[in-house]
């Protein structure tokens, strides 16, 4: 662990569930009961932006009803004390890593709590309802404001600063780079990490955590 000078991280849908969050997909393939491709593509949301409005509103209002677990505080302790780069880099839509108190972070798949205005193109704060057709806090226009999520179809965001934190890891790879995998279970990319550990994130995060920083 001496030897790391920069940290890429990235969360996926495991970190949040075990704060109570439902995953993208159930085993049913349904999304908190609807298929994907009804909310979750421009497509969907042109033939029936009231139910996608709908559908992001009830998981914007979710938000409310859960907290950081284990594994997001550890992972905000380890962006404040960590002396050299750190990126976290999450699919989840939800704050549960800056309520945690993580800062340095991008979420490549948009988020719950921003609206982007399709008149002016720009991105506000967002707590409300979408559904109601509210103005545009920077231009005024009503009934132009979309979840700020990345759907199927769309380019993930921060494309580009995500490409050169991972290229810096991979060239650090040949100087001592160690790629580990933390997950419920082996998943099919397993066989691409150096080490993968399997459990629930709010045990093996923390323990991780610990390492790196009384390592460090």
């Amino acid at each position: 662990m001496r030897e790391l000078s920069n940290i890429v991280i990235l969360t996926g849908a495991g970190i949040s569930a075990e704060s109570g969050l439902a995953t993208f997909r159930g085993s049913d393939g349904l999304w908190e009961g609807h298929r994907v491709e009804d909310v979750a593509t421009p497509e969907a949301f042109r033939r029936d932006p009231a139910l996608v409005q709908a559908f992001y509103d009830a998981r914007r209002a979710r938000l409310a009803g859960v907290e950081p677990n284990a594994a997001h505080i550890a992972l905000a302790r380890l962006d404040a004390e960590w002396p050299g780069e750190l990126l976290i880099v999450t699919q989840n839509v939800d704050d549960l890593h800056e309520r945690a108190g993580a800062r340095r972070l991008i979420h490549m798949h948009g988020e719950l709590k921003s609206a982007w205005c399709l008149a002016c193109d720009a991105r506000t704060a967002w707590e409300l309802e979408l559904s109601t057709g509210p103005a545009c806090p920077s231009c005024g226009e009503r009934g132009s404001l979309r979840p700020d999520i990345v759907w199927f179809g769309e380019m993930p965001y921060a494309m580009d600063l995500i490409d050169e934190a991972l290229r810096k890891a991979q060239t650090a790879r040949y100087t001592g780079a160690h790629e580990l995998e933390i997950n419920l279970e082996p998943s099919l990319g397993s066989i691409w990490f150096d080490e993968t550990r399997t459990g629930p994130a709010t045990e093996l995060v923390p323990e991780w955590v610990e390492e790196v920083l009384g390592g460090s």
